[in-house]
């Protein structure tokens, strides 16, 4: 559905998204990363675990929260990639620490 346009010389990192490796371009976002990759959502909601997914893309919606290097509640979209990167889908409001 989503893909990244074709360069001859890409500039890509290695993340891991939901235990799995793929190689990004570098300065994308963690969300247009994790719909690049077809997991289909980044969360579900915390009363009726209603799978969300980006849908604005520039911070407002907080439809793409994400667990980030552990991190809970991190806004994909407001996110920039980076090597070795960790990125799980959030399940409700996330684990806490």
């Amino acid at each position: 559905m989503f893909k990244f346009p074709q360069e001859d010389n890409p500039d890509t990192v290695t993340v891991t998204i939901e235990g799995s490796e793929v190689s990004v371009p570098r300065n994308c976002s963690v969300a247009a990363a994790v719909l690049v990759s077809a997991i289909g959502h980044t969360r579900t909601t915390p009363v009726s675990n209603s799978p969300r997914a980006p849908l604005c893309m520039m911070g407002v919606c907080y439809e793409c929260l994400m667990v980030i290097d552990g991190q809970a509640n991190r806004r994909a979209c407001q996110e920039t990639v980076r090597e070795g990167m960790r990125i799980e889908r959030q399940q409700g409001v996330g684990p806490t620490r």
